[in-house]
């Protein structure tokens, strides 16, 4: 059995990692880490485990966790992974982290974003991206896995083989991408009351959400060269789901854009053997209800021959593979099982 130990396992990511991980066949929860209720026993806080987890939280001591776990998840705010993680502790166990402390490889980038000095800067460059569909032959022998977020993963997964493909102008991608209030993670704020959210839609962070240089990156890699594109996320009043718009100009061939089915043949190429990546028929888009508490992702397409334009949709789950499934994907990758092993979750609806 693989021993877990979750930091931050009361948030609404690392509360998913504890679901998900109770229907794992191979993983054992040791540690259920949280600052905020520590002393306080888990199904108290989260009564849906109730006769479920037995357990009492514990504090965020990652030394000690380090010599009881086999791998710690850190479902935390910016900065906190960085500033726990040393050399002892990577050498006795693996880190999966769910904040944004080491997606980043430029520290400059992540300091300007995120307005935090970085506390381990040494580990940003052997730091694998968990982006598991393609990275999978990095995060395999990895010892820190920068679990990706939810909008980046929606948004570069949806994009991806096209912009690998040459297929588009990245210099005008545009991404619109709406999210479900779980998003904003469970910290009391005032914004996020049901009053503040329901019945309503807006758009924040324009033009300078922390996501941005992510998806910039990622991309960038696939591109061969560095990009710059517009991200613009919205709040949406459901609990979960994230579903993402990208607009950008096809690249013609001798003057001719290539056809519906050379669009679905590239995404095929990349995709079809992939367990979670589900590429919709023609004239279906995604809808976040479909994923909703699962791990897949849907993508669909559409052509807009008038303007020469492509439009991209992608949908996923912001808990579960836009954070805890994905982190439990990375996980059995880490260990060497089959990626699904705990993650075939069926869709939830209504």
């Amino acid at each position: 059995m693989i021993k877990v130990g979750i930091i931050g396992a009361t948030g609404y990511a690392g509360a998913e990692i504890v679901r998900i991980l109770m229907g794992h066949p191979q993983a054992e929860i040791v540690w259920y880490g949280s600052r905020s209720f520590a002393g306080d026993k888990y199904e108290s806080i989260y009564r849906n485990m109730f006769k479920i987890v037995d357990a009492k939280c514990m504090d965020e001591d990652m030394d000690k966790l380090s010599g009881e776990a086999d791998v710690i998840f850190t479902a935390t705010p910016q900065g906190l992974c960085a500033s726990l993680v040393n050399e002892e502790i990577l050498s006795k166990v693996k880190i999966i982290d769910l904040s944004a402390d080491f997606r980043l490889k430029d520290v400059a980038v992540y300091e300007e974003w995120y307005k935090l000095e970085h506390k381990a800067p040494s580990y940003i460059e052997e730091a694998v991206y968990g982006l598991c569909e393609i990275n999978r032959k990095d995060i395999a022998g990895a010892r820190i896995v920068a679990n990706p977020g939810c909008y980046t993963t929606c948004s570069i997964l949806t994009a991806y083989p096209l912009v690998k493909e040459g297929l588009i102008d990245v210099d005008s991608l545009i991404i619109d991408a709406m999210s479900g209030v779980s998003g904003a993670g469970r910290g009391a704020k005032v914004a996020n009351l049901y009053c503040e959210v329901n019945e309503s839609a807006k758009p924040y962070g324009v033009a300078n959400h922390r996501h941005t240089p992510e998806i910039e990156e990622q991309l960038g890699y696939a591109a061969g060269r560095k990009l710059l594109l517009n991200f613009t996320p919205h709040l949406v009043p459901m609990n979960r789901g994230i579903l993402v718009t990208e607009y950008a100009k096809l690249t013609s061939k001798d003057g001719v854009l290539p056809t519906y089915e050379e669009i679905a043949a590239v995404y095929e190429k990349y995709y079809k053997d992939e367990h979670f990546i589900r590429l919709l028929n023609k004239g279906e888009y995604p809808e976040t209800r479909w994923v909703e508490t699962s791990n897949y992702v849907d993508i669909g397409f559409e052509i807009d021959r008038r303007t020469g334009r492509i439009i991209m949709m992608g949908a996923l789950d912001n808990l579960v593979k836009g954070a805890a499934g994905q982190a439990v994907q990375n996980m059995n990758i880490l260990f060497g099982l089959p990626e699904n092993t705990g993650l075939d979750l069926v869709p939830a609806f209504p």
